[in-house]
C-alpha cells in the first residue's frame, strides 16, 4: 500500500469581511427597533462637496445599508466651487439640529478647502468618522468616544477570527491618523505588545516577521508579501489599490494576497474584507451618537428639574 502524502502547503482562510460585516449590521438594525420603540430614531446627514465619481459611489453604499438597517439618512450636496464658508455653515446647522445624530463629511475635499477645519467643526458626539481631536484624545485616553469606522472594523475582524488577542505581538504598517494610529490604540486596549511600522522603519519586514497579527495600511499594492510574515499569522488588509495590468483595471490590497495566503493562517481579500466593516461601522456609530445624544438630553432635563425643584 502506497501513502500519498501531499507537498502542497495549507493556504490561510480568508477572513469574510462580507459575511462578519452582515452580522454587524444585524446587530445594528436590532438595536434601531429598540430605539424605535422608545420613540428614538437614528439619523446620518451625509455631505459630499462636488462631484467626484468615487465619492458618489461611497455615498450612494453609506445611504443603501442606512435604509437597510432603518437609519434615516439625509443626503446633502454641495457644488465643486462650493465655499469652506458655505460648508462650516452647512455643518453648524447639522450640529444644532436635533434630529440629526450623525453626520459625515465626505473625503476628500477640493483643494481649497481645509479638511482639519471641516472635520473639527463637527460637534464630536455628531462625529460617526472619529475623526474630530476630541474623539481621538479619549481613544488615547481609553474613554468611551465615537471611534474611527476602519479600525473599528478591523478589531471586530480580529475578534471573530482569533477570539481573546491580548498578548499576542500585533504590528501596523503606516501611521495615518485614519486607520494606523487608532489601529494601533485599539490593539493596546485589547491588550496586545503593538508596533507600528512605517516609512522610516529600518528592516520593516524583519519587524513584521515577529508579529502575530499585521494590519496593513499603507496605500502601496502588493507591498508586503510571504518574505514579511511569520507562520501562522493573521493578516488584515486595509489596503484598497487599483491597478491596471494585462488582466485588466482591478482592486488589491497593500498584501501580495497570492503570495501571502502560503504563510499567513488567515487573511482579508481585497475586495470583500475590510472594506464592508467600515461602512458596517459607520452606522454602528451613528447608532452609538443616537444613544449618546438621547443619554446626555435625559441627564440635562433631570439636572434642569432637580434645580428647579431645589
Amino acid at each position: 500500500m502506497t501513502l500519498l502524502i501531499s507537498t502542497t502547503p495549507a493556504l490561510a482562510r480568508d477572513i469574510d469581511g462580507k459575511a462578519i460585516s452582515a452580522q454587524v449590521l444585524d446587530e445594528v438594525r436590532e438595536e434601531v427597533l429598540n430605539l424605535a420603540r422608545q420613540h428614538i430614531y437614528p439619523a446620518l446627514a451625509v455631505l459630499l462637496v462636488g462631484d467626484d465619481p468615487a465619492s458618489e459611489v461611497y455615498v450612494r453604499n453609506k445611504l443603501l445599508r442606512a435604509k437597510d438597517v432603518g437609519i434615516r439618512s439625509l443626503e446633502y450636496r454641495l457644488a465643486e466651487n462650493a465655499s469652506q464658508h458655505q460648508v462650516l455653515e452647512l455643518i453648524a446647522q447639522l450640529n444644532a439640529d436635533v434630529t440629526v445624530n450623525g453626520i459625515l463629511v465626505q473625503l476628500p475635499l477640493p483643494g481649497r478647502i481645509d479638511e482639519a477645519a471641516v472635520i473639527h467643526a463637527i460637534d464630536p458626539i455628531k462625529d460617526v468618522d472619529g475623526f474630530h481631536r476630541e474623539n481621538v484624545g479619549g481613544l488615547v485616553q481609553g474613554m468611551e468616544v465615537l471611534t474611527p469606522c476602519t479600525p473599528s472594523g478591523c478589531m471586530r475582524l480580529l475578534q471573530e477570527t482569533c477570539g481573546d488577542v491580548s498578548g499576542l505581538h500585533a504590528v501596523v504598517i503606516g501611521r495615518s491618523n485614519i486607520v494606523g494610529k487608532p489601529m494601533a490604540t485599539l490593539l493596546l486596549q485589547a491588550h496586545c505588545s503593538v508596533s507600528v511600522v512605517h516609512s522610516r522603519s529600518v528592516d520593516a519586514p524583519a519587524l513584521c516577521r515577529l508579529a502575530d497579527i499585521v494590519v496593513a495600511a499603507v496605500g502601496r499594492p502588493g507591498l508586503i508579501d510571504a518574505s514579511w510574515l511569520k507562520p501562522g499569522a493573521v493578516v488584515i488588509d486595509v489596503g484598497i489599490n487599483r491597478i491596471t495590468d494585462e488582466s485588466g483595471s482591478h482592486l488589491v490590497g497593500d498584501v501580495d494576497y497570492a503570495s501571502a495566503r502560503t504563510v499567513a493562517s488567515a487573511i482579508t481579500p481585497v475586495p470583500g474584507g475590510v472594506g464592508p466593516m467600515t461602512i458596517a461601522y459607520l452606522l454602528k456609530n451613528t447608532l452609538i451618537a443616537s444613544q449618546m445624544q438621547h443619554e446626555a438630553q435625559v441627564h440635562e432635563h433631570t439636572s434642569a428639574s432637580h434645580l428647579m425643584v431645589s
